[in-house]
């Protein structure tokens, strides 16, 4: 039986351990946070990735956590209404098949499918690793040392274990020339199932209730040609950067920056992808964010590593050499990840195009919008979504 650690306990990381764990496998997760995270914005389900969800016995679960956005409107700069429609003409879902969730609710539902099945490490990490011919020595950031047959990265956009193995993010990392801020804020309008989005050129400023709550979630997302990098490490610089880019007294701007400022679930980062050659190196394979990210843009992060999380387990059940796994699980993934992944160019016109000429037609497009994709995210979107087949792969 082989002995594989799993380094993040997110999305990617629960969901490839179930099925290891499926498969007679023994296993081991890591996480450097305290707990599950719980909270955060909603997120998508869709496509292929809802069939993985099925077959984990997990559909009727997330079905009763759906959030169920039924509508988003687009303000212009003097806050008017340009156009209400429905959230899937934008995203390419389908409405009464995908899901909508909290990050928090699907978390919690993946890590209960693991929690009593498998170890898990909560505030801990890995410290070194090497990534030998027979076997993974890892040394952990409490002093433990550890021996495994594998090492699994699910940890994320900004991943140790690929540091740690394959150098340095800035070779891997795509900057799309957009950075954002969210943060929690009271409702004071009142908003249930539904977002706003005011634009100027390059920047865009919404406020998401994905239900009826106290509170909603507030995005501030602007175009910047070269990525922040001192702000990263420095919540104060952030709060300056973005007040910055949004000076106006306009729409709910002065409310939304007053709540930033304020706000003690600030999360700031670019707009980035992951694009590597390879995504194993020996016996170390990253899976999710860690091998592909396809940004908020794009809205398939999470099931980019629902669908990469069933594949590679099931490689690995299905080869007993773990190099010949690696490649079949990258054949099998790779041209969906690529699809996906690509989808955040579209999506980015669709939320803050850079001009106004583009933003210009943007708006004509929604006003034509029904039911049917509103723009090229919308219709690429719904190909993209369910591009790959599900190999069968034996269980345990």
């Amino acid at each position: 039986m082989k002995k594989i650690l799993v380094s993040g306990a997110s999305i990617a990381g629960p969901a490839v351990a179930y099925w290891l764990h499926r498969y007679g496998f023994e296993v081991t997760v890591v996480e450097k946070a305290a707990t599950v995270r719980g909270g955060g914005y909603p997120i998508d389900i869709r496509g292929t990735a809802i069939e993985v969800v099925e077959q984990m016995g997990l559909l009727p679960r997330l079905q009763e956590a759906h959030v169920d956005s039924r509508k988003l409107s687009f303000l212009d700069a003097d806050s008017g209404l340009i156009a209400a429609i429905r959230p899937e003409a934008i995203t390419g879902g389908v409405e009464g098949r995908d899901l909508e969730v909290r990050r928090g609710d699907l978390a919690d539902v993946l890590y209960a499918t693991i929690r009593d099945e498998v170890e898990v490490i909560f505030e801990d990490s890995i410290a070194t690793l090497q990534n030998g011919a027979d076997a993974v020595e890892v040394v952990f950031r409490s002093g433990a040392r550890r021996t495994f047959d594998l090492v699994i990265g699910a940890d994320g956009l900004h991943s140790n274990t690929r540091g740690l193995v394959f150098g340095p993010e800035e070779q891997y990392h795509r900057y799309l020339g957009y950075s954002f801020a969210g943060f929690t804020m009271p409702n004071e309008l009142g908003l249930e199932h539904e977002a706003l989005m005011w634009n100027v050129p390059g920047r865009a400023a919404v406020l998401y209730a994905p239900g009826k709550a106290e509170t909603l979630h507030g995005f501030l997302t602007f175009a910047e040609e070269v990525p922040p990098y001192g702000a990263f490490r420095n919540p104060e610089a952030q709060r300056e950067l973005v007040a910055a880019r949004f000076p106006e007294n306009a729409w709910q701007l002065p409310q939304m920056l007053a709540a930033m400022r304020c706000a003690d679930d600030l999360f700031f980062d670019t707009v980035s992808q992951i694009h590597m050659p390879a995504w194993s190196q020996g016996r170390v394979v990253l899976v999710g964010d860690a091998a592909a990210a396809p940004s908020f843009m794009s809205g398939q992060g999470s099931s980019i590593a629902l669908v990469t999380a069933y594949l590679l387990a099931g490689e690995l059940a299905t080869h007993a050499d773990h190099a010949v796994a690696f490649t079949a699980y990258e054949q099998a993934a790779r041209q969906f990840v690529e699809l996906n992944q690509a989808l955040a160019y579209a999506g980015a016109a669709a939320v803050a195009p850079r001009t106004s000429e583009e933003l210009a037609l943007r708006n004509k497009a929604l006003t034509v919008a029904s039911d049917e994709p509103a723009l090229d995210a919308g219709t690429a979107g719904r190909s993209a979504n369910s591009a790959l087949t599900l190999p069968t792969y034996a269980t345990a």
